[in-house]
């Protein structure tokens, strides 16, 4: 039973960082980001071939995305166009990805340090994210959540087709951020896990000093409050909806990276996994951080048994969490007219 409930919680802490990922980009922008999952297995499997010295094909969609966004600044600034804009834009969607693909071709062929491999993974993972938001929802942001839903569903197919084009059908593991490992009475802890623990503690505690002091984090909140308001109030909210969705992206790659030393993945295994963590959101009513966190070391408790005892039915048992939660919050929620867009 130990060892079920330490498995159960290693895989409730990637979960739990999904899951505040889903939460802060749905409260920001409305966005049920569906292309989560893809941000892990683009970040596990850029991290596994960068170390295998392998070019990762991620780098060069960051360069092209950013060239789309590029041109959607200048149509959007096109009647008021000047330098200074010109100049930015280009910085940040063109020169920023060219430089980081030199660097990846670069490395790729050295076999670079576990350091720089994660560092590389995580800047890629962050311009795709940051340039998805650009081309794909910021033109949206004023539409209904169900048009967004939509837009969020063919990301999702796009960077999936693009991940089989990038790795290849086979999977790949990439090697421990941590070696080692120690024992604890009749538990064994290898550094990778212990790599997991720490990383979802720090980036709990860090999300909330960064909402808690910070003038972008408070920012943040009151687009997630009242977007209408926040713009009124002088707040930028596309600037908050980018922040979102990188810190999404990084989020994503970052819990790849934790995942591919422990288990193989595929170019399509980011959906199930990240899915996984849109229950735990989903539990925590897509509002509440805490209880976001809880909710997927449940989930991850709960998947850990299912294995042990029910292996075949442990995806339905863990899906199945999501009925009993709705009904209950459908029959406590008050009825409310259906807003109109």
């Amino acid at each position: 039973m130990l060892f079920l409930v330490q498995d159960g919680i290693t895989n409730g802490a990637i979960y739990a960082l999904l899951g505040l990922a889903l939460v802060l980009v749905f409260a920001v922008t409305r966005v049920i980001l569906i292309p989560q999952g893809e941000f892990v297995t683009y970040g596990a499997l850029t991290y596994a071939s960068l170390a295998a010295g392998q070019m990762p094909g991620t780098a060069k969609l960051a360069l092209a995305l950013g060239i789309g966004a590029f041109a959607f600044d200048l149509f959007v600034a096109r009647k008021a166009l000047h330098g200074r804009l010109v100049v930015r834009s280009c910085i940040t969607n063109i020169v920023l990805p060219a430089i980081v693909l030199a660097l990846t071709i670069y490395f790729a062929a050295q076999k670079p340090p576990v350091a720089v491999c994660i560092a590389l993974s995580l800047v890629i993972v962050a311009m795709i994210g940051l340039y998805l938001y650009r081309i794909a929802f910021q033109p949206l942001a004023h539409t209904s959540v169900l048009v967004l839903l939509i837009a969020s569903v063919g990301v999702h197919l796009a960077l999936q087709g693009l991940g089989l084009l990038f790795f290849g059908a086979e999977g790949q593991r990439g090697p421990a951020v941590l070696s080692g490992a120690f024992t604890a009475g009749a538990l064994r802890f290898t550094g990778q896990s212990i790599t997991v623990y720490a990383i979802t503690i720090a980036f709990i505690v860090g999300l909330w000093l960064f909402f808690g002091l910070t003038l972008y984090g408070k920012a943040l909140r009151a687009t997630a409050v009242n977007r209408l308001g926040a713009r009124l109030a002088g707040i930028r909210t596309t600037l908050s909806g980018q922040i979102a969705f990188l810190l999404a992206s990084v989020i994503g790659a970052l819990s790849g990276i934790m995942i591919v030393p422990i288990t193989t993945l595929y170019y399509d295994s980011g959906f199930l996994i990240g899915l996984k963590g849109f229950v735990a959101a989903i539990i925590g009513g897509l509002v509440s951080y805490p209880l976001t966190a809880v909710a997927a070391l449940v989930v991850g408790i709960v998947e850990a048994f299912s294995s042990f005892y029910a292996s075949n039915y442990k995806e339905v048992i863990v899906f199945m969490l999501l009925i009993p939660v709705l009904l209950l919050r459908s029959l406590a929620a008050p009825a409310v007219e259906e807003e109109k867009d």
